[in-house]
């Protein structure tokens, strides 16, 4: 993780440097510490509480509001200036779906932007269908948007924003509001756009929890709009004091393991269940093979402890003790 510099320019489609924001109520939000930089083809999640200027940052990037200090690039222009250049290369899935969805049934909601811009019937066909079948909606084309659920809503809304192809999404807290099952399914959603697709990813979240899942890049943004930190996933909730600092929950795993390493079970900072559990049934392990006598011996005929335990450093618990 770095606190202190910007990270390396390999050919960004978004940079955005030191931007301030004065809106009418006063209220100031200056993004600054770090430049905030997209590379093509990454996965960038903006993590930061409620309030910190997440949504600020998304509105300069979507050219919504033009910087009273400060530089904003998309693909190489001032969205606020030059907003009709990239306007086909950016979707947007705003926090409030029912804001964003204007048509009453799924058809014509997702088919609205073609058909503003001019397309053939026939090329809005093509394009409605094709967005509905990338987001697994097909089958709702003909629904009335209002009956249905929070999630579906989001789909469409997705759809909406994927039909002209863009090659960046921006996403503004794109979870709130679903349930657990509606989560995971957009989250996979996502990751298969990228992967399948090459979108670039950027969504603003206050939610730890699918920042691991969905994230090549993580940004920490604090109260006024100061961007503290950048960087891996594992590196950003390897310091969960920086996430409570920045009025942030750590993740349950990351609090986890940290508590363990105080109380000396170093067993590094696994981020999926599936790697805690690996780590956890590992060292249970190496401590049963301890137990029983079965690590190998050193020349004193103790076993070796520099098996147990597993993790990247850190002391052996107290009550932890190979048998004489």
């Amino acid at each position: 993780m770095n606190p202190v510099s910007s990270p390396a320019d390999r050919d960004p489609i978004v940079r955005v440097s030191c931007v301030r924001h004065t809106y009418p109520d006063r209220t100031l939000v200056h993004l600054c510490g770090l430049d905030f930089v997209v590379e093509r083809g990454q996965r960038v999640v903006i993590l930061g509480p409620n309030g910190c200027g997440k949504s600020t940052l998304l509105y300069h990037i979507l050219g919504l509001l033009e910087p009273q200090e400060g530089e904003v690039s998309v693909f190489g222009v001032n969205p606020a200036r030059h907003f009709n250049r990239i306007r086909e290369r950016v979707g947007v899935l705003l926090q409030s779906v029912d804001e964003q969805i204007i048509a009453p049934t799924v058809w014509d909601d997702v088919s609205f932007s073609p058909r503003n811009y001019g397309y053939r019937d026939d090329e809005v066909s093509r394009m409605v269908e094709e967005a509905l079948e990338r987001v697994g909606i097909a089958h709702l084309r003909h629904r009335v948007c209002h009956y249905l659920s929070g999630g579906e809503k989001r789909k469409v809304a997705l759809a909406g924003a994927l039909v002209l192809k863009p090659e960046l999404l921006v996403l503004d807290e794109p979870f709130e509001g679903l349930d657990p099952a509606s989560r995971a399914d957009l989250v996979a959603l996502l990751n298969q756009l990228h992967r399948d697709h090459g979108v670039s990813l950027v969504t603003a979240t206050h939610d730890v929890n699918v920042v691991n899942a969905m994230a090549d890049v993580v940004y920490v943004l604090v109260g006024g709009g100061e961007i503290v930190a950048h960087g891996s996933p594992g590196e950003v909730f390897r310091d969960p004091a920086l996430l409570r600092n920045s009025n942030l929950e750590p993740p349950v795993l990351a609090e986890l393991f940290e508590r363990l390493e105080k109380h000396g079970l170093a067993l590094g900072r696994p981020l999926s269940l599936d790697d805690a559990a690996r780590a956890l049934l590992e060292w249970g392990s190496r401590t049963a093979r301890i137990s029983h006598g079965l690590a190998a011996p050193t020349a004193s005929g103790r076993a070796d402890q520099s098996s147990l335990p597993l993790g990247e450093s850190g002391p052996r618990p107290d009550a932890i003790r190979e048998r004489e």
